[in-house]
């Protein structure tokens, strides 16, 4: 028997992988996830948005930081697809997962800037600055790989000095 080909479309959005002074790493623990899983902000684009409009946007939404400045983006849209059972649940069952445009920022605020309950719907229940080297056994399975490449691509920025922080 023929495997049935996946037809459905990747969501659009992006993600924020903020660096502190330290060279340290944001991650919130997932309040709709039970266990340790963490991530990083990220979120769909909505209509007409632009990407860099997005991840300022999302990341103020889920953690109250309007202080960060864009240092780079991922060189090319990564993509992870949801486990059978939640595509089936997830954004109505529109989509096969997610296709993210990723943008590394400098946080220029201070820790008392993050709110984890600016919105009404909190995505995170806590929040945690990490060496990025361990960013991809805080995750969830099913996004693992594509935080791999996320770590690959931006790992030169978490070496003390590397982002300007005057």
């Amino acid at each position: 028997m023929a495997k049935k080909t996946e037809v459905r479309p990747y969501r659009q959005g992006v993600g924020a992988m903020l660096f502190n002074h330290r060279g340290e790493v944001f991650v919130g623990r997932r309040i709709d996830t039970p266990g340790q899983d963490w991530q990083m902000p990220q979120g769909g684009i909505d209509s007409g948005e632009a990407p860099r409009h997005a991840v300022m946007r999302e990341l103020a939404e889920e953690t109250g930081i309007k202080s960060a400045v864009i240092v780079a983006e991922s060189a090319d849209w990564l993509r992870y697809d949801l486990p059978r059972d939640l595509a089936a649940r997830v954004w109505k069952g529109r989509y096969r997962g997610q296709e993210q445009m990723w943008f590394a920022l400098r946080f220029t605020g201070t820790d008392g800037d993050i709110d984890l309950n600016v919105s009404r719907h909190p995505e995170f229940s806590q929040w945690k600055w990490v060496a990025i080297e361990r960013l991809p056994d805080l995750i969830i399975e099913f996004k693992r790989r594509l935080y791999e490449d996320i770590v690959a691509e931006f790992h030169h920025l978490a070496a003390p000095g590397h982002i300007d922080y005057s």
